[in-house]
């Protein structure tokens, strides 16, 4: 077996012992890389929302429950998956969770086809909102280099607005909406009108935006 795992980290935090040993014996076996916690809290303070990764956690625990951390993980916007391990009596319970966003629960005593299969699907889930993660980090990070000014101007062109409106809406002449339109453009390192929409908007698609700005 590769000393370094080929299939992604599962984070595993339950307070019971033979639990952890039990999915990390089971995960590690299907060569997934396993990190174990035994309380909400510890996983907490060494989760690091970096690594593309899956969590199992159990639903009822001391201290944290399983459900106040999926609240603090909300809290923070992670786009960790989660898996809930309940108990019969906590099936109405873990369907709550699934409202909030995790992905599915499995029920004591574990079926190990089933839960593998669910490990793969969590993963393949984090690895999809992981790039979607890092690409709002870039498109924030290119947003915050406009000027209070340029921002304006962006939402306007976003909008639609010509370069005459927006010179009207702002109060400045045309050329000052040009030259911000050309300093805007060399921030977000858009060659089009399309780029920069999608930059704008966070997504891969155009709109009647495009069309409106591209006679500017």
């Amino acid at each position: 077996m590769s000393l370094i795992p080929k299939k992604g980290t599962v984070y595993v935090v339950d307070d019971d012992e033979a639990v952890r040993d039990s999915l990390q014996w089971l995960l590690e076996g299907k060569d997934y890389r396993v990190r174990c916690f035994d309380s909400a809290e510890t996983f907490l303070s060494r989760y690091d929302p970096r690594e593309v990764a899956c969590l199992i956690v159990d639903i009822r625990m001391g201290g944290m429950t399983g459900l106040e951390l999926q609240d603090r993980l909300i809290e923070r916007k992670s786009p960790l998956p989660i898996v809930f391990i309940t108990g019969h009596g906590d099936v109405p319970m873990a369907v709550n969770t699934m409202k909030k966003g995790a992905l599915d629960f499995i029920q004591k005593p574990f079926d190990e086809e089933e839960l593998v299969g669910l490990v793969e699907r969590m993963l393949e889930h984090a690895r999809e909102a992981f790039a979607g993660h890092q690409q709002a980090a870039s498109r924030d990070a290119l947003l915050a280099k406009l000027t209070g000014r340029e921002a304006q101007v962006l939402e306007r062109i976003v909008a639609g607005r010509l370069n005459k409106q927006i010179a009207d809406d702002l109060g400045i002449s045309i050329k000052t909406v040009e030259a911000h339109r050309a300093n805007i453009m060399e921030k977000l390192n858009a060659n089009t009108v399309a780029d920069l929409l999608k930059i704008a908007l966070g997504q891969g698609q155009t709109s009647a935006a495009a069309k409106a700005a591209a006679v500017n």
